[in-house]
């Protein structure tokens, strides 16, 4: 296994990064998360989590005690989907195999948090409507590009807004996902509210064309995120429950720094949750998606957002911090944010998937695997459980 050429680590142990803290009901004992990776090896049908690779998986991930796990993205149910190999929370089968991986992670001394997932308009059309389901969004056929547009109208599924009926029943199916994770073992959920999947949809004025109270003003916009935030903390607890935004992301067409108001949309957002945190209800985490990274399928360095920060969000949110965007292969960087307040943590992604042992190297500053972006979404155990550690990767290389 090489190592990532021409990258020099540094060691964190000394730093904020491995300092405790308290998140939610939770004490990490640093603060090196492992952020939300789809890898799409669920059974189909039935969006099952592997049951031959996902427990190894999220153990080798975990080996460190007291790290924090957000999950893959999970479907609340049936019409959240739209991927036949990404995992769902709604059926005994699914949830059989997610108490195996919960008590898998708690066994290391560690947290794991499934990151709650709805698609809307980023579904595959066609795959909905081989299950009767509809291809949902904010607006009726404000499609994100012309491709998507062409498979869903030759596919008899054209792009729908939803009712406001239907926006109350996916409010429900989330409030039933989150029972049924806490149920099973989690320690928390998180909210997706990013990267350009459902909720984000609704809050971006390039995809929600609505003239209701869904949508026109920032308030409006925000009002869908919102009701699914508070019926989720009614339902479990606040502080079992985080949110992921990305302000600047531009996945799945949204507007990123083009929009002039976007910050203006998320400090209104953070800003409703701060009031809600001041009346005694503080969720256990923001998570934010930094503008380094505006889309996840751009290499490390490509299209980042230079003329936009999230410092705007410190001003406003008084919890826990959690920011994420290419943070391992700059180490520097990571150090900046964590001792910039005490109240941040680093997200890591695409490295976590090929360093299993990721926080001992962050920890101790050792070289880094390469990861092979090929099996990212394969449904093979090859790039899942087959990454060395540290130890194993450096008799590889000495043996050659």
């Amino acid at each position: 296994m090489p190592f990532v050429p021409n990258f020099k680590p540094i060691a964190l142990k000394d730093t904020n990064l491995f300092k405790p803290l308290t998140i939610g009901e939770t004490v990490v004992e640093h603060r090196a998360v492992m952020c939300p990776l789809t890898r799409m090896r669920a059974h189909s049908p039935g969006n099952v989590p592997n049951k031959d690779w996902a427990i190894e998986y999220y153990g080798q991930r975990s080996k460190v005690p007291g790290t924090m796990i957000i999950t893959e993205g999970v479907f609340p149910s049936p019409q959240c989907g739209g991927y036949d190999n990404a995992p769902g929370v709604w059926s005994e089968e699914q949830l059989a195999e997610w108490k195996k991986i919960f008590a898998k992670v708690h066994e290391n001394k560690s947290f794991i948090w499934p990151q709650l997932w709805v698609l809307g308009r980023q579904a595959f059309p066609d795959t909905l409507k081989r299950d009767g389901l509809r291809y949902d969004s904010a607006s009726d056929e404000v499609y994100m590009d012309a491709e998507t547009e062409k498979k869903a109208v030759e596919c008899g599924n054209k792009q729908h807004g939803l009712t406001k009926g239907e926006i109350q029943q996916y409010i429900k199916e989330y409030v039933q996902a989150a029972k049924n994770c806490i149920e099973a073992g989690a320690d928390g959920v998180e909210i997706h509210s990013a990267n350009g999947y459902l909720l984000n949809q609704f809050l971006d004025p390039i995809s929600n064309k609505r003239t209701d109270e869904y949508g026109g003003s920032i308030e409006n916009r925000a009002r869908f995120a919102l009701e699914v935030v508070d019926a989720v903390v009614e339902a479990v607890g606040h502080k079992k429950v985080g949110i992921r935004f990305s302000p600047y992301g531009v996945f799945g067409t949204m507007s990123g720094g083009e929009e002039p108001l976007i910050v203006a949309q998320y400090a209104y957002v953070i800003g409703e949750l701060e009031k809600r945190a001041k009346a005694g209800s503080r969720l256990a985490y923001v998570h934010l998606v930094e503008p380094r990274v505006t889309n996840p399928f751009f290499v490390e360095g490509k299209g980042a957002y230079d003329e936009g920060t999230n410092e705007f969000v410190y001003s406003i949110w008084k919890g826990p911090i959690i920011r994420a965007g290419n943070y391992a292969l700059d180490p520097k960087a990571a150090l900046t944010a964590v001792e910039h307040d005490d109240r941040t943590l680093i997200g890591y992604g695409r490295l976590f998937i090929s360093n299993p042992d990721l926080v001992t190297r962050i920890e101790q500053g050792l070289p880094l695997n390469r990861y092979d972006r090929d099996t990212f979404y394969a449904f093979t155990d090859k790039g899942y459980t087959d990454y060395p550690t540290y130890a194993e990767a450096s008799k590889q290389v000495a043996s050659k």
